[in-house]
Parts: structure tokens; sequence; C-alpha cells
């Protein structure tokens, strides 16, 4: 008969399994381990319980994830002890301590064992013992697990990292914006597997969609789609339009204060792109998943899936096709082994939580390989025709005539799909990346991937021809509050003068490429002598512009003109940033831990008019407490400094961000950063 021994407690060891397992950041309330991995409990038996023997022990362990745990599924899985602990399964060993009387039993995990929460139970002859509950999550460090990643300062990066850049703008000015992922904010981890508890696959099947959680691609095409709220109970409302309610997607600086909303009270208003993205990475990194934020500059949406961008305009300049290149759009890229689609395709893949395009009925898209977009392999899983659009569709511009006539005038295959950006690995720094999703633009490379990818409609590359050129020129410094100058240039290389209808035409525009409203306009006839240029110049004065803008301080430039002898049509556009005052960012007192620290901080207010409602708000991992703190400050005047103190207490020693918002009813969201680091006591 087996050994059957009386048990007092049992200790987790927390403290020294969360070290093992890189999780230590998470705290040590609970324990939370790494699939594929051993971790060690300690068993305290009652005084008398006699000499531990293996092969004598009838000791069965248990452990249970989900609702309905079924071993068909592997989220019940029962195993019994051995010599030692095996990589490729679950399995146990322990080890008898008669002075302590205690057995110490190394527990691992399978490294294709579903994520989430478990249950541990001891069997021993049919007495059952509760042993606690442990988080198990994806493992980088196991070179058997699908997220396996073998460079040490990468997983540091992707995995580790609690804040990180997110890139905006425009390819011409690209300004990056810190951002916190709070990934081991207390409660984060609990939340993160609230939201795959809430997507409609577990609903419908939680045996199934738990099963399925062993496999970082499910995981992954799942917190894409739970990441925005069109077809769930997601955590995000998307709004590219006016806010009227809710906070404004320019306004949140992490992903915390999204989250514990949801948890709170579901669906969060608002977000775009930077921040379904940014919460996402929170999620992976979270859930085990390396994840990093990628954005795209000159990012196309193809909304009829033929790889070419088609912007059709009225005679009067306006566009009237639902086709569109946004300023930039940010998803994520997350790393993993392909094995539905062999070898060749480990690694990166791309996914995107912003609602754009339905995938298989749900406003999802990816995980697509960045091997598969770079060589136009778009039969790959999952959404590849798409995320190539965004990249490196070509865009036609074209104009209707009121008889209906349909005219190409323009095109570029070389505007979308520049400059994507993420942040570099240990630095604050931006890394170009544009090679790991296509070829150089014009090589024979790309052609050939054009080729496999069934484009057959691309553009003729445009030269230096003789023909009439229009180009925009803008002013050096353009401030938000100054007035500036800019101009529409047509040049005639025609050996004949040309007569033209010139437009030029101002608009305010949303980073997605959503046209706002109006702002100035001037026309004219004019002509043009051979070798010669004409200019149309506009006057952007605050007055106008300031009403029209957004908070992404952007304005269209659209620059039209007709050939009156031939009718061609000819076009330049160019997308500008307004610059904005900067925050300075001084901190008094020595930095350290559980001591009171006060920022001080100052920005001037360029704008000519009167800024009310005024307020700086900071936050930083380990510096806040996990949330926002916010100074109301009322009016400053024009041209005058807002200045506020705000004192925080650090908790954690070590490096840290701490990030700073400016907001008020006329410039808003004006963000800052400086780098922190807190000494001990």
């Amino acid at each position: 008969m087996s050994q059957v021994f009386d048990i007092e407690r049992c200790d987790l060891d927390i403290k020294s399994n969360s070290c093992s397992h890189h999780t230590e950041l998470y705290g040590e309330e609970r324990l939370i381990v790494r699939r594929g991995q051993p971790f060690n409990i300690i068993l305290h038996l009652k005084p008398g319980s006699g000499e531990f023997k293996p092969e004598a022990a009838g000791f069965t362990f248990t452990v249970e994830t989900g609702p309905l745990p079924r071993k068909e599924s592997d989220t019940k899985v029962s195993f019994g002890l051995c010599e030692s602990t095996v990589d490729t399964e679950w399995s146990a060993s322990a080890t008898h301590d008669p002075s302590g009387n205690t057995l110490s039993v190394s527990i691992s995990s399978s490294p294709n064992s579903p994520i989430g929460l478990y249950s541990l139970t001891l069997d021993q002859e049919g007495q059952k013992t509760s042993l606690g509950e442990f988080n198990l999550l994806f493992n980088a460090w196991c070179p058997r697990d699908a997220v396996y990643m073998k460079s040490k300062t990468k997983k540091q990066e992707y995995i580790l990292a609690q804040h990180g850049q997110v890139y905006r703008g425009t390819y011409k000015r690209i300004k990056g914006t810190c951002w916190n992922f709070g990934q081991f904010d207390p409660s984060i981890l609990d939340i993160c597997l609230s939201i795959l508890d809430a997507n409609p696959k577990f609903l419908a099947d939680a045996d199934k969609d738990c099963s399925a959680r062993r496999n970082p691609i499910y995981v992954t095409r799942v917190i894409s789609a739970m990441i925005n709220s069109n077809d769930d109970n997601g955590v995000l409302v998307g709004n590219w339009g006016e806010v009227t309610d809710g906070v404004h997607p320019g306004q949140w600086m992490g992903s915390g204060d999204i989250l514990r909303q949801w948890a709170e009270s579901g669906p969060v208003c608002y977000g775009q792109c930077w921040v379904f993205a940014a919460v996402a990475c929170t999620v992976s990194r979270a859930l085990g998943i390396p994840c990093r934020v990628v954005t795209n500059f000159g990012s196309a949406h193809d909304t009829d899936a033929n790889l070419i961008i088609e912007n059709v305009y009225n005679e009067d300049g306006e566009k009237i096709s639902n086709d569109s290149v946004w300023n930039f759009h940010v998803w994520v890229d997350s790393w993993m082994t392909r094995p539905d689609l062999g070898s060749e395709f480990d690694g990166w893949q791309t996914s995107d939580p912003t609602p754009q395009e339905r995938s298989d009925g749900v406003f999802c898209c990816g995980p697509a390989p960045l091997k598969a977009i770079k060589e136009g392999e778009l039969t790959k899983k999952y959404d590849a025709p798409f995320i190539f659009a965004e990249v490196n569709a070509d865009v036609v511009d074209l104009v209707q005539t009121s008889s209906g006539k349909t005219i190409k005038f323009a095109g570029s295959t070389t505007s979308v799909g520049r400059f994507i950006s993420t942040k570099a690995v240990g630095s604050d720094e931006r890394r170009d990346i544009t090679h790991q999703y296509k070829y150089p633009e014009g090589s024979k490379e790309e052609r050939k991937v054009f080729e496999k990818a069934q484009h057959n409609n691309k553009l003729q590359q445009q030269g230096e021809e003789p023909g009439l050129r229009l180009k925009i020129k803008l002013a050096d410094n353009m401030i938000v509050g100054e007035n500036f100058d800019v101009s529409a240039v047509l040049t005639n290389n025609f050996t004949v003068a040309r007569t033209c209808t010139f437009m030029f035409i101002a608009r305010a525009v949303g980073y997605n490429g959503r046209r706002g409203q109006g702002i100035e306009f001037v026309s004219d006839v004019v002509e043009v002598p051979p070798g010669e240029e004409r200019r149309l110049s506009l006057g952007l004065v605050y007055k106008h512009y300031g009403p029209a803008i957004t908070s992404d301080r952007l304005i269209q430039l659209s620059a039209i003109a007709t050939d009156k002898q031939t009718r061609d049509y000819f076009k330049a556009e160019k997308t500008i940033v307004l610059d904005e005052p900067e925050i300075k960012i001084e901190l008094v007192e020595e930095i350290k831990v559980k001591q009171s620290v006060t920022a001080e901080l100052t920005l001037l207010n360029t704008l000519p008019e009167r800024l009310r409602d005024c307020s700086f708000t900071i936050e930083g991992v380990g510096l806040t407490e996990g949330k926002p703190i916010t100074e109301k400050i009322g009016a400053v005047d024009a041209k005058q400094e807002a200045k506020a103190s705000i004192s925080f207490i650090p908790t954690s020693v070590g490096s840290s961000v701490l990030l700073v918002i400016f907001d008020s009813d006329k410039l808003k969201n004006i963000r800052s950063f400086i780098n922190v680091v807190v000494k001990d006591e």
C-alpha cells in the first residue's frame, strides 16, 4: 500500500519561482510561472509523517484550467512522481528533507500548455488536498515554446519593458511619444485574462477556447478582435470625429487606466490606432508574448482589395472615393513560430486591433508573417492582402468630369509604406524596419514580389519629363498659434506657354486622412511662359485655422492645376504637422523611494489668445502608484507661461519614465517625458 502523508500546509515558494521565471515584476501576492519550465513548491508535513520514499508514495498531481477542464482538451492533466522532471510534458519529482520535515516538489509544465489560471491538487489514494492556484504564461525563455526568443536584450525590450515609444506625425515629421504599457501593474494580468474570457469564442465554447489558448497565433487573433468593441464587449470604442464625451484618444498616457476602466464598466471611450495598438501590446506582453508597437507612415486603407488606392476627385478638387492613405497608422508585431505555414514564416507577425475591415466576419486583422508580406505570399494566414496593401499599395489619382468620364492624372508607387518605425531595443531611439516589410521601392526584388502578388496594375515610374510640374513649398517654422505662408509652385517645362486654371486649398485633416473644415482657398487662371513658374500663396492665419484643426494639429494642402489646352490634370498634396510648445520638466529634489519629489512643469502658451481649463497630468510606473496625478491651473493668457508643481512619492527603486501631459481648451494633449532613476532610501 502506498504511503499517505499528512500535509500541514503548502508553500508555493513565490519569491524564488518568480525570480527564475522572470515574473517578479508582477509582485509576490501569488504564483505566476511560465510554461515549459520547472517551478518548486514545498510541502510541510505534519510531525510523525515518516520517511518519504518516492517509489512508495502514491502521489498524483492534477492541474486544471477553465470552467470545464477536460483531459481530452489538455485543460486537465494528471501526473505522478518520477526521478526527474521532463521538459516536454507535465511531470514532477520530489526530495525529502527529514530535518525540516518538508517535501520539495519540482513541477514542470508542458511547453504547449494552454495559458491561464490553474488549480493544483494532490491525490493520495483518494485523499485530495488543494495545494493552491497559479497563473501559467507563455515562455520566451523556453526553446520549446512557440514564442521562444533567443536574445536576452530583445526579451527585456519586448516582454519586460513597461514603457516605450509610439511614433506619430508624418513621414517628414516623425515624433515619438512615450507610453506606459504597465503590464505588471496590480490587477492587469487578471484583466488581460478576463479579456480572453469575454471573447465570443469563449462564450460559445469555453472548452474549445481554453484549449486553443496553448497557441499564440489563436491568442493574438483574439486580442486583435477584443481590443476594439465593434463586435463584442471589447476594450475600446473608436472615435475619429469630434469628442464630446469620454476621453479624447490623445489624452491617454498608458494602458493601465483603460484596462481598469474596462474591467469596471465595459467598453472605454475613446481610442484611435495608436491607443488600440499600445493596449494590445500591454495585453500581449502581460501574457508572455513578445510584442512591439509599429507605425507605418503613408498607410493605405484599401477598401476594395485590389492593392490600388484610387483617389477619385470631382472637378472642384473634392474627393469622392472611399480608398484612403492615412498619414500614419499604428499596429503591433508579435513574435512566434508558424507551424501552420512552415518554419520560413516564423518570427514577427503583424496584427492590427484597430477596427477597419472584417476578417472571418469579425473586426480583427492578423497575425500575418512579415515574411509573407515582404515576399507577396498573400495566401498565407491571416489577412495578408490587407496588410500588404497598407505598406505597398500603389496610388492612382483620378478626376471625374461633369460628363461622368474618369481621367487618370497622377499616381505614385512609392508614397505608401514609408519609414515603418518601432522603438529600438534598449534605447528610446527610433528604429526603421521598412526593410522587414518590403524590398526597396523600384528594386528588381520588389517587381518580382508584385508579380507574385498578381499585381499587374503598377503605374509607370514617372521621371522628370517635359510637361507641367506642381509642388508645394512650406515655411521654415510652423508653430501652432503663429501665422505663416505656404505656396504652390507651377513650373512649365514645355517649350511653349501654357494657360492653366490653378487652385490651392488648405483644410484641416485627421491623422487617418479624414478631411475636416476648409481653412483657406485661392484660385486663378495663369499663363506660364516656357521655363518659368507661377505661384499661388496662402496665408495661414491662426484665427482661421485654430478653430478648424483637431488635436492632431494637421493641415492638408492640395494644389490642383488644369491645362486648358490639353485638359490634363496635375495635383500636389502635403500634410503639415504644426509644431507644439515644449513642456519643461524639472525635478526639484533628489529622487529616492518613498520620499516626496516635486516636478516643476512649465509650458509657453504660443497662441494669441487665452487658454482655459489648463491642467498638467503626470504618470509613471513605480512613481505615481499606477494612477495619473492632475493639477488644474485655470486660465493662462496669450504668450504667457503655464506653470505647475506636482508632488509624487516613488514606490519602486530603479529606472522609470515620468510622462507629462498639458491640456486646455485650445492646446490639447501636449506631451513630454523625462527618464527617472529612483534611488534607495
